[in-house]
């Protein structure tokens, strides 16, 4: 599980557009707060700026022609089988989200791509 640096996600190819949808949407339901090495510092941080996230993935996927389901543009949604926060303060939105989408997170973000065979130019 991964978030890609916040660069790549108009560049992604559709799998892993895709891919990210449905990890963030784990994430956002029964994922919070589980460990996983690669995506531990977002719980660091207000759920609500995995939802900021999440609006930057679900924004490229509509302009994409894909018709994500609209409940995940509720903040406080997170998935049919996980109750809803009954309120989640919202958060000023940063640039970038997460600091820790810096200049070597996005080297290792396309370092990743590239073993995959997918090479982005910036």
């Amino acid at each position: 599980m991964r978030l890609w640096h916040e660069q790549l996600i108009d560049k992604l190819p559709r799998q892993q557009l895709l891919g990210q949808h449905r990890e963030l949407a784990a994430l956002r339901g029964n994922g919070w707060g589980k460990k996983h090495a690669t995506v531990d510092y977002v719980f660091q941080y207000s759920p609500y700026k995995l939802f900021q996230f999440h609006q930057l993935v679900m924004k490229e996927m509509q302009s994409r022609g894909y018709k994500p389901d609209s409940k995940w543009q509720d903040p406080c949604y997170r998935g049919k089988t996980v109750p809803a926060y009954e309120q989640l303060t919202p958060v000023a939105l940063t640039k970038p989200i997460y600091p820790e989408h810096n200049a070597e997170y996005l080297k290792e973000c396309l370092d990743n791509l590239a073993g995959k065979g997918i090479e982005i130019k910036l």
